[in-house]
């Protein structure tokens, strides 16, 4: 009997090493690239078991290929990793034969990208560090492993994060109803493939001082497009009148993207506002502002029209801001005015891998446009401050100035530096509103009759990049025209540069266990502190005009 058992287990044995030596090795290659599809040379490669222990370690080739020989059949997982670059993970690989895995690497920065909730203008500048308030579907998922670093993970096409927050704490001044110390927090939420929602919640502690939030909603619609709402809130008890104080406003903005075919797109949405000064106050504005654009895409070209009837909130570029979604008030004899209004265009717009170029023609109607001034010795109280919006805290006020209309065209040409640096150069034409020198004491009643439209032209220009080696991410513009107009050219045309000099950067703090992403931000508007004009009022105070205020903005801001 323990002959047989015997024999039995060696031809069992003899079984296993027969089949064992039957099975074909196979191999496993492919490309390592990063976001923007170039291969990546001298990246390590890793050949994992499933429990995620190493086998072999290999590095790409000048051409970012690599190769893994005489891989025995099973189930793998293959790890790249990247200086700079956070590593990228795909699991479950089922090697038979040959087979193909290329990987891709990504930044933080790509992978905790948002896309912008609506289409910018065709002469929009990308602006590639803003958070933009949508989750992509084609975002892997991050993922710490048991032995400490992030990986993207992208086991399957059309895995995302389920869940984003952000803390920011910023202090800011010079800015209208934006002064002071700040916090922001953010969430985002993909709870299905088809949905997505982001809540923002903006407060300044420890005051009286306002309050802003909003919640949007998104769901896809497969090949026929998306819906989408978003709404936003703000109090600021710290803008007045002379008969009432606290703003309060609130919008609702809901759209509708269609897409026909790979060709065509179509949107179309209204706008919801409704502001109040003073609690419980009958000074009420309401209105409804729809808005559409069509766009015809062909290669690299594209043709859009639009349509809006909102001019956009200068006031921010930044659509994950609430203020971005929310009217521009003033006050005329004594009521709350809200501008508006009526803008057309139609543009061609051209983009390779490299450079771009667009270009438009516009018309406007601006019914009540926001004329902004400083009066530095702040004599709040006196009659003079009965038709204007005063922000105690920063010492602006706003008040409407004539209606008036425009037409021009506006013209941009970008291109990709080396290094990740970008530059585009613009030129828009139409008309501004200007205010007169004045040599004697005047009113402030008269000093705002006094503006007129007057034909002109603006020019800008933009750079942006990363510096490499510190990750910082800065973008400087310088936007040019005369100092004397108190409204921008074209402003529901261009894109978001603001007028003067500007300085925006971001950097990454790197700490030593990293599990929270940490930034510095600085923002600096009108570095130069042009474009200001003097005007002396009859009670002998000082009121300065300007297209965009000096202002100063910074602070740190937390991902997790």
């Amino acid at each position: 009997m323990r002959r047989l058992q015997f024999v039995l287990y060696v031809a069992l044995i003899a079984m296993g090493s027969a089949s064992l030596n039957g099975a074909t090795p196979g191999s496993v290659s492919g490309v390592v690239r990063d976001s923007a599809g170039v291969p990546q040379i001298g990246a390590v490669v890793q050949l994992l078991r499933p429990d995620q222990s190493v086998i072999t370690v290999v590095y790409t080739s000048g051409k970012g290929t690599f190769n893994f020989p005489n891989v025995l059949p099973g189930r793998y997982a293959v790890k790249a990793m990247g200086t700079s670059f956070l590593p990228s993970l795909r699991e479950n690989i089922r090697v038979h034969a040959s087979t193909v895995v290329n990987l891709t690497l990504n930044t933080l920065f790509e992978v905790m990208q948002w896309l912008p909730t609506e289409p910018r203008a065709a002469n929009a500048q990308s602006d590639d560090w803003e958070w933009t308030l949508r989750s992509a579907a084609n975002r892997p998922l991050l993922r710490w492993l048991e032995d400490g670093p992030l990986v993207v993970v992208s086991d399957r096409p059309g895995s995302r994060p389920k869940l984003k927050a952000r803390l920011m704490a910023t202090g800011q001044e010079g800015t209208f109803g934006e002064s002071g110390e700040r916090f922001s927090a953010t969430v985002e939420e993909t709870p299905s493939d088809s949905r997505e929602l982001l809540a923002r919640v903006d407060f300044a502690p420890n005051t009286d001082a306002g309050m802003e939030s909003m919640l949007g909603f998104r769901q896809e619609l497969g090949f026929a497009g998306s819906v989408q709402s978003m709404a936003a809130i703000s109090l600021h008890p710290e803008i007045v009148s002379a008969n009432a104080e606290g703003l309060e406003e609130a919008a609702m903005r809901t759209w509708e993207t269609m897409d026909l075919g790979d060709e065509f797109e179509i949107e179309a949405g209204s706008q919801q506002v409704m502001s109040r000064l003073g609690h419980n106050s009958s000074n009420i504005v309401m209105a409804a502002l729809p808005f559409a654009s069509m766009a015809w895409q062909g290669g690299n070209s594209t043709v859009r029209y639009r349509m809006s009837t909102a001019p956009q909130n200068r006031q921010s570029s930044d659509d994950s801001q609430p203020i971005f979604w929310l009217p521009r008030l003033s006050m005329r004899n004594g009521e709350l005015t809200l501008e508006r209004g009526l803008h057309q265009e139609i543009g061609w717009e051209r983009r390779t891998d490299n450079s771009g170029m667009a270009l438009l023609v516009y018309s406007d109607r601006i019914q009540s446009p926001i004329i902004e001034a400083a009066r530095p010795t702040q004599l709040w109280g006196s009659p003079l401050t009965g038709n204007v919006l005063f922000d105690r805290s920063s010492g602006l006020m706003r008040a409407p100035g004539p209606d008036f209309s425009s037409a021009g065209l506006v013209a941009s040409v970008g291109h990709a530096l080396p290094r990740g640096n970008n530059v585009r150069v613009s030129y828009a034409n139409g008309s501004a509103l200007v205010m007169p020198a004045s040599t004697h004491p005047t009113s402030l009643a008269q000093l705002f009759s006094a503006a007129r439209p007057r034909h002109t032209q603006m020019y800008s220009i933009a750079l942006s990049g990363t510096l490499e080696g510190s990750g910082t991410r800065w973008r400087a513009s310088y936007r040019w025209q005369p100092a004397d107009t108190v409204t921008a050219v074209a402003s529901n045309a261009v894109g978001p540069i603001e007028p003067y000099l500007n300085m925006h950067i971001r950097q990454p703090i790197r700490l030593r266990r990293n599990v929270i992403g940490v930034e510095a931000m600085l923002d600096i508007q009108n570095l130069l502190a042009e474009g200001y004009t003097p005007f002396v009022l009859n009670d002998g105070s000082l009121l300065v005009f300007s297209q965009d205020q000096r202002s100063i903005g910074g602070g740190l801001a937390f991902t997790f």
